[in-house]
């Protein structure tokens, strides 16, 4: 399966994006586990901290009653027990607020406090004087209230390093991961800016090519346009001059035959007399030929000039009394809607409907009257649906012309618009097979389309299809 570039190219920073947004995220969890690492490294530093200031002072507090038992010196208990207690229950609040969070360590501050509560009371009672053997027992219940508060401190910091540790643990695996996670995605990344940088150059030199080509190709149809629109310029002139040339003959036959029939008619066998007389009906023949060839080269010419907003109905009626005499020799019915106006060459038009009601009057059925239905509706390209998308939203006028003629073959449909195309023999009717040909050529040059359906012995439809306006030039 081949993708396009530009998918190639969306695919491969979809990619990237993606390896980079995983990236970021493993990157922010591995920065906020440092950091919660590093506040919880602190957190147990600073409840050690706490602690072993407690643990001191509650010592030197015990050596300071045990310097004055043993001296009675009073500058031992300076400062006094009071302020040391008080010194001690600062540090123990302060360790409480910052182990607030932790309801284990409350529980063991709450341990702690009854231990220190103790502990007081020995150290006050310690500082007063008494006797030998008091001393003694005050000095054991002190070593037990002191070993049973240095287990409790070590509870306490056991707990601090457990959950340190935990955090460590965690922080090795995201760190151990980090590195090959963002070397790896790094090199994709890189990898993928590569082949897009290599892609997008390539495309960008073939792009260079392409608009070169199109640039030659341009020049080229340019030349190509303007040798066609002299060669066409040649070719009317060469058809006018041609059509003016063979009239020329044309005439002297004519003219000569005349004078053969009126001086030697009565000398002349009727022979010879037949034979002036096919050559009198092959010049006919002939001058309508090229009369109908220079209508032909002529036809479907139109310039922004000619072009102008025509009401086919008045269009219509003109027509109509051009073919006034011979619809009535036929005794021709012709009904039709009211058109619109739509925007054209006035005399292409007058042209194309005059075509196509000849041709339904010279095709007549011998068995019926003739009757030629003219019908119109107004779609939209969409709903034509013979047009490209970029014509959709204009509207075009659908004509259709019916008659119940003798019809034809639909196989012969398309052939009919062909010049010179003929479906019956010059005896049985007359004409030079140029008149559709000519429809053809006028429908074309206003953007249009032209159909014709038809039914042996049932009679044939021509269906015009013509742009309300001409403002898109866009051939389909």
């Amino acid at each position: 399966m081949h993708f396009p570039v530009y998918k190639k190219i969306r695919i491969g920073f979809f990619i990237a994006f993606t390896v980079i947004i995983a990236a970021s995220i493993f990157s922010y969890l591995v920065a906020k586990n440092l950091l919660d690492n590093a506040g919880r490294l602190n957190h147990a530093i600073e409840v050690s901290k706490r602690l072993e200031v407690i643990t001191r002072q509650l010592k030197e507090a015990e050596a300071a009653i045990r310097g004055y038992n043993l001296t009675k010196d009073s500058s031992f208990l300076n400062p006094t027990m009071q302020e040391r207690s008080t010194r001690i229950e600062k540090e123990y609040l302060l360790l409480r607020k910052i182990t607030a969070e932790n309801p284990r360590q409350q529980r063991h501050l709450d341990t702690l406090r009854q231990l220190l509560t103790i502990k007081y009371e020995q150290l006050m009672s310690g500082s007063q004087r008494v006797t030998v053997a008091r001393q003694e027992t005050s000095v054991k219940e002190g070593e037990k209230a002191a070993d049973r508060l240095d287990r409790k401190v070590q509870d306490m910091i056991r707990i601090e390093e457990s959950q340190v540790h935990e955090k460590s643990k965690l922080f090795h695996f995201f760190s151990v991961l980090w590195v090959p996670v963002i070397f790896i995605s790094s090199i994709v990344a890189i990898l993928i800016g590569i082949y897009s940088y290599v892609t997008l150059t390539r495309e960008f030199r073939l792009q260079l090519h392409i608009e070169s080509k199109m640039k030659s190709y341009q020049r080229d149809l340019q030349q190509n346009i303007s040798l066609l629109n002299k060669t066409n310029q040649e070719l009317e002139q060469f058809a006018y001059v041609a059509s003016h040339d063979l009239q020329e003959p044309l005439r002297k036959i004519s003219t000569f035959s005349d004078r053969l029939q009126m001086k030697y008619q009565e000398h002349l066998p009727p022979d010879a007399i037949q034979l002036i007389d096919r050559m009198v009906s092959a010049v006919a023949r002939m001058r309508v030929l090229i009369n109908d060839l220079l209508v032909f080269s002529r036809a479907g010419r139109i310039t922004p000039e000619s072009i102008t907003r025509v009401d086919m109905n008045v269009l219509l009626q003109e027509v109509l009394t051009d073919l006034e005499v011979t619809l009535e020799e036929k005794k021709v019915t012709v009904t039709y809607d009211s058109l619109p106006e739509i925007e054209g060459s006035d005399t292409s038009f007058h042209q194309l409907f005059q075509n196509i009601l000849a041709n339904a009057i010279k095709f007549a059925s011998p068995d019926r009257p003739l009757v030629i239905t003219i019908r119109q509706e107004v779609l939209t390209g969409r709903e034509l649906g013979l047009v490209k998308e970029n014509r959709w939203d204009t509207l075009f006028c659908r004509i259709s012309i019916a008659d119940n003629g003798i019809g034809f073959d639909p196989a012969f449909a398309e052939r009919i618009f062909l010049i010179f195309q003929r479906l019956h023999g010059i005896s049985e009717y007359t004409g030079t097979g140029i008149g559709l040909a000519i429809c053809k050529k006028i429908v074309d040059s206003h953007n249009g389309f032209i159909f014709a359906e038809g039914e042996p012995g049932q009679g044939a439809t021509f269906i015009v299809v013509l742009p309300l306006t001409q403002n898109n030039k866009n051939e389909d």
